[in-house]
């Protein structure tokens, strides 16, 4: 269900997207309101699930993770139990970031980020002794060329 947002939500949304360490004292006065009022707001839009953590931004390279793969995988079978089992998999290992449902040939799309080809391989090989699956391809990032984490309000 899509909540439905004021412009004044939005404005808050996008800056804090951008920046979710601004102080409340300027984030309200980019917003055009007072304090306690933009208060309310972010308090209201974390209460309805709108917005849902505050994070920094780290840059993989810089940490030692060079490695990102986008890995299709296709399932063995479409049951209750292998998906459950296929999430409660992909979601306990670390380096795996995301897992999107797909329609289309593959199944699931997991971007998973290492330091390099055997931290990979290791990651390959628990994902497929824990769940039976029926195909896997991976794709290997060569570099980012474009990366935005704020939503087009």
């Amino acid at each position: 269900m899509t909540k439905a947002l004021d412009q004044i939500d939005r404005k808050i949304l996008t800056q804090l997207m951008r920046d979710a360490t601004l102080p409340i004292a300027q984030l309200a006065d980019r917003v055009g309101l007072s304090q306690t009022p933009c208060w309310k707001r972010v308090q209201k839009l974390e209460a309805q699930g709108i917005i849902t953590g505050r994070v920094a931004l780290v840059d993989p390279g810089a940490v030692g993770l060079g490695l990102t793969v986008l890995t299709e995988v296709e399932a063995m079978d479409h049951t209750p139990e292998w998906r459950d089992r296929f999430l409660a998999t992909v979601t306990s290992f670390p380096e795996v970031m995301e897992v999107l449902r797909l329609g289309g040939q593959s199944d699931y799309m997991l971007r998973i980020v290492v330091p390099d080809m055997p931290a990979y391989d290791a990651v390959y090989q628990r994902l497929t002794d824990k769940v039976p699956l029926k195909g896997v391809r991976s794709r290997f990032v060569m570099e980012a060329l474009h990366r935005k984490t704020h939503l087009p309000l």
